[in-house]
């Protein structure tokens, strides 16, 4: 574990767009300071998203793991040759969870216990798992004993839409990023470099 001061919670949750870009900040600023990061995403799986590619060069001070639903097209969109459509097979939306679902969750909340609690990360990123508390796919029990558990040093990030009450009672930072306006509703679809 690095010398450093890090060892708060932190949480962006709200309707907004930017909670995933907020914590991808926040991971390329510690590792200015080669803190060592570990990205964990619930419910994503795409592998298209441009922070992908942008963190491998980061290696190895940052690390990410996704969980989640794969993308289809993923290949010809990483190329550019297809464009994101929004068809939602790449992600749980208001439909019923499978058992790969919650799986796939259930793989997620053991590694972020083993990264919080291993030794090996400075900062742990938890993206997406308001969802997954959301879809009723982890408990509010597994992530508040989660967030008890880790080790002095460790700053843990967690995103996502609708963060219970009894999880933001235990965060240092709370922060709601709220939508005001948003390209989809003027019909634009998802791009390639702002949105994945």
């Amino acid at each position: 574990m690095s010398d450093n001061q890090l060892g708060l919670v932190q949480v962006y949750t709200g309707s907004g767009k930017g909670k995933t870009t907020v914590a991808l900040g926040l991971a390329l600023r510690a590792v200015g300071h080669r803190f060592r990061v570990h990205i964990i995403q619930y419910m994503k799986g795409s592998s298209y998203a441009g922070e992908l590619f942008s963190l491998q060069r980061l290696l190895p001070y940052v690390t990410i793991a996704q969980f989640g639903r794969g993308c289809p097209y993923s290949a010809l969109i990483r190329q550019g040759m297809k464009q994101c459509t929004g068809c939602g097979q790449c992600f749980l939306k208001d439909g019923q969870p499978t058992e790969e679902d919650f799986e796939m969750a259930g793989l997620a909340l053991a590694e972020s216990q083993k990264a919080v609690t291993g030794g090996d990360y400075d900062m742990v990123i938890l993206d997406e798992i308001g969802n997954a508390l959301r879809y009723n796919l982890i408990t509010i029990e597994q992530v508040t004993d989660l967030i008890k558990s880790r080790r002095p040093g460790v700053e843990l990030i967690l995103t996502g839409r609708g963060i219970p009450q009894e999880v933001l009672a235990l965060a240092d930072l709370v922060s709601e990023i709220q939508e005001v306006k948003h390209p989809y509703k003027a019909g634009i679809a998802s791009r390639r470099g702002s949105e994945y």
